[in-house]
Order: structure tokens, then C-alpha cells, then sequence
């Protein structure tokens, strides 16, 4: 297999064109359209689906398909009744640092939106992972994430109210979680097991976040222990798959061949 001498590392092999040289006409597209954004640059608006449709020789069916993979991945996004380039993604590190250290490291603003704050008796699947006995009760918290004003996820998080007490009035939810364990309640994060899958939101999650039903989300399921080992927290948080990408270090284990 031949491989041009600017092929990024990153990028698909041979820009993602088969052996025998066929592309579907909308792929083709797809990469004049993405040479279009290089030039544009973050902000600049993309000329309409009528435009481009003659500019490339191809119905505006064709350019609508490119443009949807194009705004799924995150290239492209809506703004009011036009498209523009979208800026480059969110690197959220999988570590214990929480959201808002991640994003201020990007430069970006964190935010958080509460949409729910309850206290129910804990079922016995959640009473398993944060180790409290059934019945008791936990604080359940929702809120949207922000970046700069820009919904970006959702997050919920469950607790159980013996370790935040004071949560519903003692805690100001547009700031970090992590940041208030540890300053207020003296409470530090030692480890914590976790889980990635690719799911579509729900219609209301879909809503909240403010995303088409269909873009792909990335979910998270942490379950964290203080420096005790004790469990402390679940959370579930939903990414937006266009906004995000994540970020680890890999060591080589002891003993490992």
C-alpha cells in the first residue's frame, strides 16, 4: 500500500479511499468541503447547500450528506441558519481532575446549569456501587455542562447525604464538585473505576444538552472511592461526541512482558 508523504498519523490511511480508487461522489465532497474549512478557518461561515451544490457539479442532496458527516464529527457547526467552522475539540483527561480543571487548561470558561437536585431512599444497584445501605438517603445532582456558554454534555451524580449533608445549601452548582469536597468537607478523591461507551441521548437528554437526537454522545460511568478506599460517588456524565475527545496515559504495568 502506497502512503503519500504528507499522511498525518492521525488521519485515515490514504485519506480513507479505497484500494481500487472508487469513492462514493458525497465523500468526495466530504474532503473538497474539509479543504474549504482549512481555509476558512474557526468562525468563518460556509457558503449554502445551493452554492455548493453547482461549485462541486453535484445535487445539494450529495452536499447535504457531506455536510451531516462533516457536523457529526465535530468539523462544522449551526449557527442561526448558516454553517460555520466549528473550533477544535475539548481534550478531556481520564484522570480524577475534574471538568472544570480540564477545560480551563484549554482556555475555555467552565459552567454548569443545575436542572435537579433530589434526595431519594437508595435502590440496591446504587447502594452495591456507593456502598450505602439500601433505603438510605442520596442526593441525586444533574447539571448541564458549559464551555464558554456553549452546552457541551450532562452530568448526574449520586451521593449519599451522610457524606454531604449540607449539599442543597452549602454547595454552589455552577462550581466544581471535586473542588468543594476537598476545600469544605475535607474530603479527597483516592481512585476510581471507569467505563466509555458511544449511546444516542434521550429525547429529553437530547433537549437539555441541546443536540439532534441522532449525534452520537460519548458516556462516561465513574465510580470513585476516597483516599480511605471507601466508595464515595457514581456519576454519569454524557459528552457531546462532536465537542469531545479524551485524553489518557498509558504506563507499562510491573512485571507486564
Amino acid at each position: 500500500m502506497d502512503y503519500p508523504n504528507d499522511q498525518a498519523p492521525g488521519a485515515p490511511v490514504r485519506s480513507g479511499i479505497p484500494e481500487h480508487g472508487r469513492i462514493p461522489k458525497y465523500y468526495a465532497v466530504k474532503a473538497r468541503i474539509s479543504a474549504l474549512i482549512d481555509e476558512l478557518g474557526e468562525g468563518g461561515r460556509l457558503p449554502p447547500e445551493r452554492d455548493l451544490a453547482p461549485r462541486f457539479d453535484v445535487s445539494r442532496e450529495t452536499v447535504r450528506q457531506a455536510l451531516r458527516e462533516l457536523l457529526l464529527e465535530g468539523r462544522l457547526r449551526r449557527q442561526g441558519r448558516g454553517t460555520v467552522v466549528a473550533g477544535p475539540k475539548l481534550e478531556q483527561p481520564l484522570s480524577l481532575a475534574s471538568y472544570t480543571e480540564g477545560v480551563r487548561r484549554q482556555g475555555r470558561r467552565p459552567g454548569r446549569r443545575l436542572t435537579a437536585l433530589d434526595r431519594f431512599p437508595c435502590s440496591a444497584a446504587l447502594a452495591a456501587e456507593i456502598g450505602v445501605p439500601r433505603g438510605e438517603p442520596v442526593w441525586h445532582m444533574e447539571r448541564v455542562l458549559l464551555a464558554d456558554d456553549e452546552r457541551v454534555g450532562l452530568e448526574s451524580t449520586y451521593v449519599a447525604v451522610a457524606r454531604v449533608p449540607d449539599l442543597e445549601t452549602d454547595f454552589d452548582p455552577d462550581s466544581s464538585f471535586y473542588a468543594y469536597l476537598r476545600d469544605r468537607l475535607g474530603i479527597s478523591f483516592g481512585d476510581a473505576d471507569e467505563r466509555i461507551e458511544t449511546v444516542l441521548a434521550t429525547p429529553r437528554e437530547a433537549l437539555l444538552i441541546g443536540t439532534p437526537p441522532a449525534l452520537p454522545m460519548l458516556l462516561l460511568h465513574r465510580v470513585s472511592r476516597d483516599t480511605a478506599g471507601e466508595p464515595l460517588e457514581r456519576v454519569r456524565t454524557l459528552y457531546r461526541g462532536d465537542r469531545f475527545s479524551f485524553t489518557t496515559r498509558l504506563d507499562r504495568g510491573a512485571g507486564e512482558d
